[in-house]
């Protein structure tokens, strides 16, 4: 199946670089209910005001998927912390209102940075598909995925990529960012222990220092051994 096409924004965006877009955006969505029931609840984002401007634009690249996996658990038995994350997609052009059937891609690296469908430097992910997947939203405009915490690779803070299509057509790219103090309690035990701490923290990347409180997901249950829920709400204006 032949790549997406990657625009100038995705161009300059080589290794997942590209710079984050002018526009504002909300995003993590406290109203989601959690499916991890220890630990206490972190918020994060900023839809705590109630605001619904656009989501920043980011990049596509490096490692957009090659083809479509429909499904909600996307581990195919990676390692790594378990992860829900709940994603809802609202429209800025009418009052906020869930969008209902739009299909929801993500894409991650594993808890060792690497990507599957790829060659990287050190790895090779080709005739592999973990940690990608597709949903429908449901009448409320939330999908929820089954994943790992993602892991980190050079050059980038840890990030999870979005794409949304309504009615065929691609609405929205962006991605999301984690506070550093989850990642940091993650990073330090399990799988992800050996390779440590990201050194590339979300206020020095180059996608989320000028709009990490728009792209930050909340973290609505859990704790760092024996996994989280996350939510975060995308907003478009089409």
């Amino acid at each position: 199946m032949p790549m997406k096409k990657v625009s100038r924004r995705d161009a300059l965006g080589l290794l997942g670089l590209g710079g984050a877009a002018l526009s504002l955006g909300c995003g993590s969505d406290s109203s989601a209910t959690p499916t991890a029931t220890t630990g206490t609840t972190t918020t994060g984002g900023s839809n705590a005001s109630g605001a619904c401007a656009v989501t920043p634009t980011e990049t596509l690249g490096p490692y957009p998927s090659l083809t479509n996996f429909v499904r909600s658990d996307i581990r195919e038995g990676k390692s790594g912390l378990p992860l829900a994350l709940t994603i809802t997609i609202v429209n800025s052009n009418n009052s906020c209102g869930p969008v209902a059937n739009a299909a929801v891609d993500i894409w991650q690296c594993d808890a060792q940075g690497n990507y599957s469908e790829y060659a990287q430097p050190g790895y090779n992910g080709t005739g592999q598909t973990f940690l990608r997947g597709i949903q429908t939203t449901d009448a409320s405009g939330r999908v929820t995925f089954t994943t790992v915490f993602p892991g980190w690779y050079q050059g980038r803070a840890t990030h999870i990529h979005v794409e949304v299509k309504v009615g065929g057509a691609v609405v929205k790219v962006t991605q999301i960012a984690f506070e550093e103090s989850i990642i940091a309690a993650v990073y330090a035990a399990g799988v992800y222990a050996a390779k440590g701490r990201n050194p590339t923290s979300n206020a020095s990347d180059m996608v989320f220092a000028d709009s990490l409180s728009s792209e930050t997901a909340t973290i609505t249950g859990g704790d760092a051994s024996s996994g989280y829920s996350a939510a975060f709400t995308v907003s478009i204006n089409s």
